[in-house]
């Protein structure tokens, strides 16, 4: 924050720097996941039978379709924050992004949105690829915009909090591993948690991620596992709380500062 208040010149060509860093790399940031998300598509339709089976009334295919998006939303809105904090710090140019007067919450919120953006331009992109093989007509178009803006702040948020902890490429690698790709993968992407014991249910209402996808989903289908405003409200806390932490860390200058 400079004597006029916050440095809105600062923050914006923060985020410009953010989105830079993946627009100029479109072939690795962009066409990779909509690859990804594809070949998930073909392996889980094949080997499900997905044309011919339902979730519910829903054919199984339309009901994986935005699981699959929210998931490269997820992977990538991590990846930009993550690795913009961690290659920073491992080449000593860290002091670039401190040293402006930017305030704990600047430099957040600037990280932040811009790996939020990049995971929706990548949702985006996968989600128009995708929808040539799977119907994606939109039931309630808001919680698809809420639920894709606060899911990829949420990941983006972790991804600094990653970028804060981590000294090497290895320690990121073990977050996604051990973090991420789990609760990806346990959330009901590909599933839907009625189908599961009365326990395992009772840890996916745990778990933010389910209420990412299960509340974008709801917006493309209108069908939903668990209580839609409790999702609501979820990753609204959850994104209050990771910010909260993000910016004292940053204020303390942990494993950033020599």
């Amino acid at each position: 924050m400079t004597a006029d208040g916050p440095n809105w010149i600062g923050l914006w060509t923060l985020y410009l720097r953010e989105v830079r860093r993946f627009t100029k790399v479109y072939s690795q940031t962009m066409l990779a996941p909509m690859v990804t998300t594809l070949l998930f598509l073909a392996v889980f339709s094949l080997a499900f039978g997905g044309g011919s089976r339902n979730v519910g009334d829903i054919p199984f295919m339309t009901f994986l379709g935005p699981g699959l998006i929210m998931m490269a939303i997820a992977q990538n809105a991590f990846a930009n924050t993550s690795s913009s904090l961690t290659i920073s710090k491992i080449q000593g140019n860290i002091v670039d992004t401190l040293m402006p007067p930017f305030t704990a919450t600047e430099l957040v919120t600037g990280l932040s949105l811009g790996g939020a953006t990049r995971g929706i331009a990548v949702g985006a992109f996968v989600a128009l690829s995708m929808s040539f093989f799977v119907d994606l007509s939109i039931s309630h178009p808001l919680y698809i915009i809420y639920h894709a803006f606060m899911a990829s702040l949420m990941l983006a948020l972790l991804g600094v909090l990653g970028g804060i902890w981590a000294e090497k490429f290895d320690h990121i690698a073990a977050v996604t591993n051990f973090i991420i790709t789990p609760l990806s993968f346990l959330s009901g992407t590909f599933y839907s948690i009625e189908r599961l014991p009365e326990f395992a249910k009772s840890l996916a209402l745990v778990n933010p991620f389910f209420y990412m996808i299960d509340g974008f989903r709801y917006g493309f289908t209108g069908y939903a596992d668990g209580p839609l405003m409790t999702g609501l409200l979820v990753l609204l806390l959850v994104n209050i709380i990771l910010a909260s932490i993000a910016v004292w860390l940053f204020s303390k200058g942990y494993r950033l500062k020599p």
